[in-house]
């Protein structure tokens, strides 16, 4: 029976991958980062700005709020599967994993981003690199397109891939839906503006948090054994970000590119520009290690079912 079960939850990822590389996401009206989108927007209208012990202790409540109902979806999602035959339990546990994923999303907006620039020229790219990055674009040249669009896959990589992966890895379904309410409320709140830099506090504390382990994983697993760890940690101690440093670092030294957001960071400073093969390359890195990721996904989670 342990066996069995855990063949199962092994099978239950596999489900996940193919489902997200074919079909890439599920219908928006079943998504549930669209459910988790409408809860943060309407707590978000009831969650004050100031002052800001009021605003911090509003927002962790709304945010804890939140991530408690992630977690018990993820719970009553689980309990069903467990009820159903053996034979169906695979498929419905990895359609409800899922959309808490996106693999093939991601790459296919970097890669749209590099057959805009060069098929229609610097101002589609703009356009296109707009849709996954959240700076100011309308100056940026046809290399910091590059650059954007290269960080923002790994990034994103991070965040969206490895951490949903990892969480499910380590917890089942609840672990990976808590997962993805705490991602995206950090996406909607995580912000150092006056509206949201007191009341979104915990969101962004919680993310910093809950990607700890997989930034780091995420940064091991791009640089290979190409880098030394030692080199890559020092690399993304140069960014403010206490995550985000780990994957971009590692591809910077990985491909021998210049990653800089001018007087923030300067990820290996001393290399070149990124060019169109060095997109081609991250594209590549990226599938290939997000494969690798979702294998040891599968082989921990059957693991742990037992």
């Amino acid at each position: 029976m342990n066996a069995t079960r855990s063949v199962g939850a092994a099978a239950g990822v596999a489900v996940a991958v193919v489902l997200d590389a074919t079909l890439r996401e599920p219908p928006l009206a079943a998504h549930p980062v669209r459910w988790i989108g409408r809860y943060l927007t309407w707590a978000g209208r009831r969650v004050p700005s100031s002052p800001p012990v009021r605003a911090v202790t509003a927002g962790g409540l709304a945010w804890v709020a939140g991530a408690a109902t992630a977690y018990g979806a993820g719970r009553l999602a689980s309990r069903a599967v467990a009820r159903l035959p053996r034979p169906v339990r695979p498929l419905v546990a990895g359609a409800a994993l899922w959309p808490l994923f996106a693999h093939r999303m991601l790459l296919d907006e970097v890669t749209a981003v590099e057959h805009a620039l060069v098929s229609e020229g610097v101002e589609a790219g703009r356009s296109a690199v707009a849709r996954i990055v959240s700076r100011d674009v309308t100056s940026l040249t046809e290399d910091e397109i590059r650059q954007a669009a290269v960080e923002s896959l790994v990034e994103n990589l991070s965040d969206s891939v490895v951490a949903p992966l990892v969480w499910y890895a380590a917890g089942g379904l609840p672990a990976a839906a808590a997962y993805r309410f705490a991602n995206t409320a950090d996406a909607v709140w995580g912000y150092r503006t006056p509206r949201w830099n007191h009341a979104g506090r915990v969101a962004a504390r919680a993310d910093d948090l809950l990607n700890l382990v997989p930034s780091r994983l995420t940064g091991a697993l791009l640089a290979g054994r190409r880098v030394s760890w030692r080199r890559l940690r020092a690399e993304a101690a140069l960014t403010p970000s206490p995550n985000a440093g780990w994957p971009m670092a590692a591809l910077a030294l990985r491909l021998g590119v210049r990653l800089a957001k001018p007087d923030v960071y300067a990820l290996g400073a001393a290399g070149r520009a990124v060019g169109s093969a060095d997109v081609e390359a991250a594209l590549r890195l990226a599938r290939h290690r997000g494969w690798a990721l979702a294998a040891a996904a599968a082989v921990t989670a059957g693991v742990r079912s037992r």
